[in-house]
């Protein structure tokens, strides 16, 4: 059996001669720049997340960047944020000039730590963290009661990296409502990248936010900082959202919903058959931790606790079970195998640090197949030669 890590062809099938027909529209239209299909899109995405602006950009590296431009973030700044995530989440904030200052995560959904934050915050008495940028990995929101109660304490505001996490529902444990990824802090950034729960056929972005004047910066900073056209009072860059992205993201966002689903059902199908087997007992392997999972059963079972963009695995001999995966067709990744902080282009530019839970998941953890369209066939088949690479 083959059980690719992802498959964007199955997925494309049942919607194809919408997407066609959506695209050609478009290309027959000959509005190549914005237009309507981006500004309903906006409005889609809003809605969806329960804020009151969407900005379409050209990438979740983007939607993060002119965030930063937006807040100003520039040499002699530091940002606050996690050393376990893609590298745009750092690049960004290298980009502008300022340098990253890294909290650890946890465990158990591998999110930043908001007790290493405080104690970072605590100590930086020169006021030299001008933001807080947490990110929700692979589709679970980070503990963001705590991270905005940091916010609020020292008066740094928050840009969520939703990247991976469209959708994602988070408890507020203040007021008891369940709120969405990106709609927490000052603002919240998403990828479209095509292989995210939402993805495109190409590159593209998202920034929402319920700050009207931050939502007018964003717009006029994504077009060379132009407002009027060719008046230019701030430096932007060329971030535009590709209406052919938007048009086809329009389609896809109606699956949305069921796509969660699935990919929640996935991950608990994987969890039950790990449980039928030693590897848990002997701590073989960790499966992914749903932290949010208790409260959405209690509040009827409903929420997006996890969208699982990724149902990733802490295993031992990472590397070894990779080799036997692959030669048994079964897709695998590692998410991902350099923590930010031990990357190269960080050395002269700040002190190496030690953050082991975040180097421990470097170092061990494994992605599985999890797209909504993967069998149970498929799943008893990954688990299975899984288990018999443990027991060779």
């Amino acid at each position: 059996m083959k059980v690719p890590l992802l498959d964007l062809g199955i997925q494309l099938k049942s919607m194809r001669e919408d997407i066609v027909a959506a695209v050609t529209k478009v290309i027959d239209s000959t509005t190549y720049i914005q237009g309507p299909e981006v500004a309903s899109l906006e409005e889609e995405v809003a809605s969806y997340c329960g804020t009151k602006y969407g900005i379409g950009v050209s990438s979740g590296t983007d939607a993060l960047l002119v965030s930063l431009m937006a807040l100003g973030i520039g040499p002699g700044d530091r940002v606050l944020t996690t050393p376990y995530s893609f590298f745009a989440t750092m690049g960004v904030i290298l980009r502008c000039g300022a340098l990253p200052v890294f909290a650890d995560i946890d465990l158990l959904s591998y999110n930043i730590n908001p007790q290493a934050m405080e104690e970072i915050l605590a100590a930086d008495k020169e006021k030299t963290i001008k933001a807080i940028l947490p990110v929700h990995l692979y589709g679970q929101c980070a503990d963001m009661s705590a991270i905005l109660g940091l916010s609020k304490k020292y008066n740094i505001p928050v840009i969520e990296d939703a990247a991976q996490a469209i959708g994602a529902e988070y408890p507020d444990l203040s007021s008891g409502e369940w709120k969405k990824s990106g709609a927490m802090g000052l603002a919240g950034c998403f990828s479209f990248f095509p292989s995210k729960n939402l993805g495109g056929i190409g590159d593209g972005g998202m920034v929402v936010t319920n700050d009207s004047a931050f939502a007018d910066l964003l717009r006029m900073l994504r077009n060379h900082g132009a407002e009027p056209k060719y008046y230019h009072s701030r430096i932007g860059g060329n971030f535009r959202l590709d209406p052919i992205q938007a048009t086809v993201l329009r389609i896809k966002l109606q699956y949305l919903e069921q796509w969660h689903a699935a990919r929640r059902k996935n991950a608990a199908n994987y969890n039950e058959l790990f449980a039928k087997t030693t590897l848990l007992q002997d701590e073989r392997i960790f499966v992914p931790t749903a932290v949010y999972a208790d409260q959405a059963a209690h509040a009827g079972g409903n929420k997006n606790y996890h969208i699982y963009n990724q149902y990733v695995i802490r295993v031992q001999d990472r590397d070894a079970l990779i080799e036997w995966l692959r030669s048994n067709d079964i897709g695998c990744e590692i998410y991902y195998p350099v923590a930010l902080h031990e990357q190269e282009c960080l050395r002269g530019l700040m002190d190496k640090e030690v953050l082991p839970n975040a180097e421990l998941a470097a170092q061990s953890t494994l992605a599985l197949p999890i797209y909504p369209e993967l069998t149970l066939a498929m799943q008893e088949y990954v688990v299975e030669k899984i288990a018999a690479f443990y027991e060779r």
